[in-house]
């Protein structure tokens, strides 16, 4: 009696290490949570650039990457 239950308890640690060992294989996730809105990040950058915070070359990258973020 005492090996039947010794061995389901070997078979029961198996199995959970076995299960344990499949969590997530590497997968990347990406979660962004954006809380302003396209205007309003537009605005914001083209504050920065006519303050001279930026270039003309910034500004038309960072522009570009905001519609793109929000093409999808």
């Amino acid at each position: 009696m005492p090996t039947t239950v010794i061995r389901r308890c070997a078979i029961c640690i198996l199995l959970t290490l076995s299960l344990a060992a499949c969590g997530g294989g590497g997968a990347k996730t990406n979660v962004s949570a954006t809380s302003t809105t396209m205007g309003q990040e537009l605005m914001d950058l083209n504050a920065s650039y006519e303050q001279g915070l930026i270039s003309a070359q910034e500004y038309k990258r960072a522009k570009k990457d905001i519609l793109h973020k929000y093409d999808q």
